[in-house]
């Protein structure tokens, strides 16, 4: 039957065939394996191994080995103060300077800490030990190796206080400001919440899109009265159920397992992510919809995906780039959805504070779906 001569439906049976087919897109996501593993799994999988790296690497350690020539007994409690403190980790297998020089030539140790035979030692007319400590490394461990020493001094000018007292005409105070800075995990948790925006919102239609029209389902589906704005709609709604329960999991797991701390208003963050679901999906609708095949899509949103995740600030805070780079990329899609999940998130901002951000989404959208429902075809 020619679609011309189809009877027009109400308003009201066109919103429950966007209903239908939003619980049908749904189901069928939730019955595909390889879809669950994309779309929930595979962000898990980042999550936890930036997860990780952000979690160990807020901590100074270094890896050191202990070498000592003294036969004081003050030796003996200095290196026990050394062992016991978490700022170093002591390789107990390196015992001569060869090993330590190998090891350091495979990075596997950051410098050697060397006592000489006269450390501890009392000298004549001196009720105290004295000595010299030294810290060895190579060229390419000149930062490890001088922050050691630095740390090292420090410690000692402790202990010497406690022998000799002099007055010191320089001092240096500390003041605490009562409000907390963004941790590197902070940074990295928006980031990966937008990795899973566009995992959802772009992979999701360029990877369905092409194989339905292979099928000839979606052509099928054009000699229905449904119209393209109600197959657009009802894509966005299942693709919003899917990425909020992908993201509750991603919630979920950073604040049991890595400390997230949410500040921010739960029902304003799930309403910015349900927007910047829309909007990023738009362009996944657009790329689907336009492809005959996965092979005119898959390359096209390689072009389009890359760049937004290295350069909106996915996975390294935007503020290392160059100050002209940070201004190109924040005109960025992902760009707005990342800082503003960040704001809501960790900064404990409301809705009405990144109206910024949300007008770059909602700017972003219009032109979106503009192009989205140009290049649409059935088959």
């Amino acid at each position: 039957m020619d679609k011309a001569h189809i009877p027009k439906v109400s308003f009201v049976r066109k919103l429950k065939t966007v209903a239908t087919f939003t619980r049908l897109n749904t189901k069928r996501f939730f019955r595909d394996r390889l879809a669950i593993f994309f779309g929930i799994l595979f962000p898990l999988i980042f999550l936890f191994v930036f997860g990780s790296i952000s979690k160990g690497g807020g901590k100074l350690s270094f890896k050191v080995a202990i070498l000592n020539d003294s036969k004081s007994s003050y030796s003996t409690t200095f290196i026990n103060q050394l062992k016991s403190s978490k700022l170093y980790k002591i390789d107990s297998t390196v015992s001569n300077l060869n090993q330590a020089e190998n090891k350091m030539s495979k990075s596997q140790l950051d410098g050697v800490i060397y006592l000489n035979k006269d450390f501890g030692v009392f000298e004549k007319g001196n009720n105290y030990p004295s000595g010299q400590v030294e810290v060895i490394y190579t060229q390419n461990q000149v930062t490890s190796g001088q922050t050691i020493a630095s740390v090292l001094n420090q410690s000692l000018s402790g202990i010497n206080s406690k022998f000799v007292t002099t007055k010191t005409p320089f001092v240096v105070t500390q003041n605490q400001l009562n409000r907390k800075s963004l941790t590197t995990f902070d940074y990295t948790f928006a980031g990966l919440l937008g990795f899973s925006i566009i995992g959802i919102g772009i992979f999701g239609p360029v990877n369905v899109f092409p194989e339905l029209k292979k099928q000839g389902i979606l052509r099928r589906l054009h000699t229905t009265p449904i119209a393209v704005w109600q197959y657009f709609l009802s894509t966005m709604f299942s693709q919003s159920i899917i990425g909020i329960v992908s993201i509750a999991i991603q919630f979920i797991i950073a604040i049991l397992v890595f400390n997230l701390k949410v500040v921010g208003n739960y029902l304003e963050i799930i309403t910015f992510l349900v927007l910047s679901i829309f909007m990023v999906l738009g362009i996944g609708l657009a790329i689907g919809g336009w492809a005959k095949n996965d092979r005119q899509a898959a390359p096209l949103s390689n072009i389009i995906v890359f760049p937004m995740l290295f350069l909106s600030g996915t996975f390294f805070p935007r503020f290392q780039m160059p100050q002209y780079l940070q201004a190109v990329t924040n005109y960025l899609p992902l760009t707005p959805v990342i800082d503003g999940m960040r704001l809501l998130t960790t900064e404990g901002k409301h809705l009405t504070q990144i109206m910024p951000e949300i007008g770059l989404i909602l700017i972003w959208m219009v032109v979106i779906y503009f192009i989205a429902f140009k290049v649409f075809r059935w088959e």
